[in-house]
């Protein structure tokens, strides 16, 4: 039985999909332009990671290693659908503004990762643990991304005005490189930040 203060601090910080393993990062570039959107495509991943990961392993006895594979993807694949059509039933405008991403969570190398590597081999319920704190870890950074972009591109958090009338927008934020250079930041600080990296020479 995997610990679960564990699991949640590996998917939190020590295992982080963004800035330890550098997985996922596609999606974390993309919408993170805006909090909202990252706040919603975070709480999806958890979504589709956590039921993913304890389905896979409800079934994990009875299905045969040969198709493991194919079977992860189809499952993975119905949590995806469920979200969507969720999201364009409630949410018709987020889902407009997410456009293809959501559905591009299929091929999201978190959560193949984490059902390959955790929920194959652990039962359910630590196995949703590790999903929703896998989610949380990517949320955090999408978060954090998206706050840095959002503040200094448009001047504001989740929406709203913060920084006045007085401030020049940074274009750039907006764009790609801004992504790029914020991400590349905290990927930086956080392996500094590790007692670990730096007794081994800062190498992971």
């Amino acid at each position: 039985m995997a610990n679960s203060k564990k699991i949640i601090k590996d998917g939190l910080w020590d295992d982080n999909p963004i800035f330890r393993q550098v997985i996922g990062i596609c999606s974390a570039l993309a919408v993170t332009n805006l909090m909202l959107n990252s706040l919603i495509m975070g709480l999806g991943l958890m979504f589709v990671t956590a039921f993913s990961e304890l389905t896979v392993s409800l079934i994990r006895k009875f299905t045969p290693k040969h198709i493991r594979m194919m079977v992860q993807v189809l499952i993975i694949s119905v949590y995806v659908i469920i979200l969507d059509i969720f999201l364009k039933a409630y949410y018709p405008e987020m889902s407009k503004a997410l456009g293809p991403y959501v559905g591009l969570i299929i091929t999201n190398c978190i959560i193949m990762g984490r059902c390959e590597a955790f929920a194959q081999n652990n039962s359910p319920l630590p196995s949703f643990l590790d999903g929703l704190a896998s989610g949380a870890g990517y949320t955090f950074v999408l978060l954090l991304v998206a706050f840095f972009r959002e503040l200094l591109g448009f001047g504001t958090i989740f929406g709203y005005p913060v920084l006045g009338d007085s401030w020049t927008n940074w274009t750039i934020m907006i764009m790609p490189p801004g992504a790029f250079f914020i991400l590349a930041i905290i990927i930086w600080v956080a392996r500094s930040l590790s007692p670990e990296e730096k007794k081994e020479g800062g190498t992971i």
